[in-house]
């Protein structure tokens, strides 16, 4: 059961991250951080806008998943969230490579590490044990 326990918690940490440095890199360098993936955005105070906006939201949601590594109470919200939303983003690029057609390699690498991780999570997700507290809410 720790071992169990300690692994979730190391996954949520690890998944956290990644969603920090990405939502943060989002966030306050839009264009730098896309370029490093080929990506150009330009000065278009609008695209800008929009990138921001969604590196924000990427930002606030991995927080929250990092708490769910140390708080026990936001285990499972963590790991929900956490599952739904690296499954959302390697599936909306695959229906962004049916409707668009393929990117470059690098995306289809993250698109397949989106997608494993989001599988992972989905994973502990399914297979987790829940106990009940005794306000009758379940925790990981």
């Amino acid at each position: 059961m720790m071992e169990t326990t300690l692994r979730l918690k190391a996954l949520l940490f690890i998944t956290g991250m990644i969603g920090v440095g990405i939502g943060g890199a989002i966030l306050l360098v839009p264009a730098e951080f896309h370029a490093t993936g080929g990506i150009v955005i330009g000065s278009d105070e609008n695209l800008l806008s929009e990138m921001r906006a969604a590196g924000g939201a990427l930002l606030a949601c991995a927080l929250i998943v990092l708490a769910g590594a140390f708080f026990s109470r936001l285990t499972f919200t963590a790991l929900l969230l956490s599952t739904v939303l690296y499954l959302s983003y390697g599936a909306s690029r695959l229906v962004s490579m049916v409707i668009d057609g393929l990117p470059s390699s690098n995306l289809m690498a993250v698109t397949v590490f989106e997608l494993g991780v989001g599988l992972l999570c989905a994973v502990a997700l399914a297979t987790r044990k829940s106990s009940a507290n005794p306000d009758g809410n379940a925790t990981a």
